[in-house]
């Protein structure tokens, strides 16, 4: 692949840093030297523009959305070709979506894609956090029927912070009345996709996105893309599937091939994420 834009093969990785500058220091940069990312999506940077800058250096074109907190959430879009638009707003005016949600359109091939970087929150049942939580994905329901009217060469990558099925977690059993896998939660990703045992899901069911990783991965358990410090939850593979690309059904249509970069070994880990990367040919 090319780590051109310009030409009509686009590669579009995303994760879930926990924190950019110890991302690098772990190893981050020799997975991205060798990767040929195209558009690099990123979540929970909890840095500065000028560290992205630094780390990433002057052939990418960044995007950053920081926190209103300092050290906080955050993402972050970068690109080997400059973003014609892009936006940050989501939700009412009154409500705080600062870090997490950064929409920009891209030329590929002579179309425009829209790549969205968002970061939803992680909740905590019960408390205030999940009320935030719920309010953002309220505010997804009300951009995704829009974004897919803006452009139908679109998708949505990062961190959903939520389970959709049985499929994506591996003890979902013991975490259903947990945040990333209640009900509530994933009632919203019914609406994005279409329930689990709908015929038409993630072919048309709700709003109509595709998870591209499940359509890739089919009827199987993962691949997992988050796991826990506890125990030897990584190293059993005992993880969740909360990081997705969820894309229009003409953008998904293009996709050609759907990879998790699960580190090799606990050791080699740069993330408690495992990055996204999907290959679409525009």
């Amino acid at each position: 692949m090319s780590s051109s834009i310009s030409g009509t093969s686009l590669r579009i990785a995303s994760v879930n840093v926990n924190g950019v500058r110890a991302a690098f220091r772990n190893g981050m940069g020799a997975w991205l030297d060798k990767r040929e990312v195209d558009i690099l999506a990123l979540q929970e940077v909890r840095a500065a523009t000028s560290d992205l800058e630094n780390l990433l250096g002057d052939e990418w074109d960044i995007l950053h959305d920081a926190a209103t907190a300092k050290g906080r959430a955050g993402v972050a879009l970068a690109s080997r070709n400059k973003a014609s638009i892009h936006r940050v707003t989501l939700g009412a005016d009154d409500f705080d979506s600062a870090g997490r949600w950064l929409e920009a359109d891209y030329e590929v091939g002579g179309k425009v894609v829209t790549v969205v970087s968002t970061y939803v929150h992680s909740g905590e049942a019960g408390t205030p956090k999940q009320v935030e939580k719920y309010k953002f994905l309220d505010a997804m329901v009300e951009r995704l029927p829009r974004l897919m009217e803006h452009n139908p060469l679109s998708v949505i990558v990062g961190d959903l912070n939520v389970g959709h099925r049985t499929l994506d977690i591996k003890n979902w059993k013991g975490n259903v009345k947990r945040a990333g896998f209640l009900p509530e939660e994933r009632a919203y990703f019914d609406r994005f996709l279409g329930a689990e045992g709908d015929p038409d899901y993630n072919a048309g069911a709700g709003f109509g996105f595709v998870d591209i990783g499940r359509r890739t991965a089919g009827e199987v358990e993962g691949p997992y893309t988050w796991w826990s410090a506890r125990g030897q939850a990584f190293d059993n593979n005992t993880g969740w599937r909360i990081d997705y690309q969820l894309a229009t059904p003409e953008l998904a249509a293009k996709v050609t091939d759907y990879t998790v970069d699960r580190a090799a070994s606990y050791a080699e880990r740069w993330s408690d994420h495992a990055p996204v990367v999907v290959d679409y040919s525009i």
